[in-house]
């Protein structure tokens, strides 16, 4: 019994469950906007002037609304894909909160570059996010010390490469900030779990090696 609870908690700290679920929650919350019409972008979208208007929630429920199929559908196959990988390196719940940080960082310099050009305007989807999940991997591939299975640094680079100049020359309608800070956010994100993994692993090669050193014994 115990080696079958073992064998399906492993199965499922393989699993990308948070990224099934938001991709889920995407779905569902766009199929209500087919119903709604309007209503969920008018009080879920996001941009400068509503956040200095205190209206902070936006930051997340923007994440989660998109403008059409399409959108939807580029945001969540790149979600799933990059999710698959991450979510398996970093943990469920990191995974989450990871996401969710690089979608907001995306937001405030959309809002920053919004203030400094006077430019206002809303947005919604989830690509500040999904940029933040690229940055995660890039800090991942470059100080994580582990090789991620079909991942190098100059494919990634030229996927981002492709996606940020397709944002610049569709730049009347592509939220171009959020895309730049959520990439931000996400490298920055990466690079810091990485960081506190290698001290932690440097914290306890240094405790095994007084112990050998000493001679201390665990006792029975």
């Amino acid at each position: 019994m115990n080696n079958k609870l073992k064998y399906w908690c492993n199965r499922l700290n393989d699993m990308p469950c948070v990224s099934a679920v938001l991709v889920i929650a995407n779905v569902i919350v766009f199929l209500i906007c087919t119903f709604t019409g309007d209503l969920l972008y008018n009080i879920g979208n996001t941009g400068a002037a509503y956040i200095l208007g205190g209206e902070y929630y936006r930051m997340f429920t923007a994440m989660f609304l998109h403008v059409d199929s399409s959108h939807l559908v580029g945001n969540m196959l790149i979600l799933f894909g990059l999710g698959t990988m991450i979510e398996k390196e970093v943990g469920h719940v990191k995974f989450g909160i990871f996401y969710l940080a690089a979608g907001i960082c995306g937001d405030v310099l959309s809002v920053y570059g919004q203030l400094i050009s006077g430019d206002f305007f809303t947005s919604v989807g989830a690509s500040g996010a999904v940029f933040g999940l690229d940055g995660i991997l890039v800090a991942l591939v470059l100080f994580s010390g582990k090789n991620i299975s079909g991942v190098t640094l100059p494919r990634i680079f030229l996927m981002l490469v492709c996606s940020l100049y397709s944002g610049f020359v569709s730049a009347d309608y592509i939220d171009n900030g959020a895309h730049i800070g959520g990439l931000i956010g996400g490298f920055l994100l990466g690079t810091g779990l990485c960081a506190v993994r290698r001290l932690r692993k440097k914290r306890r090669s240094s405790m095994m090696s007084r112990r050998e050193r000493y001679g201390y014994r665990n006792e029975h």
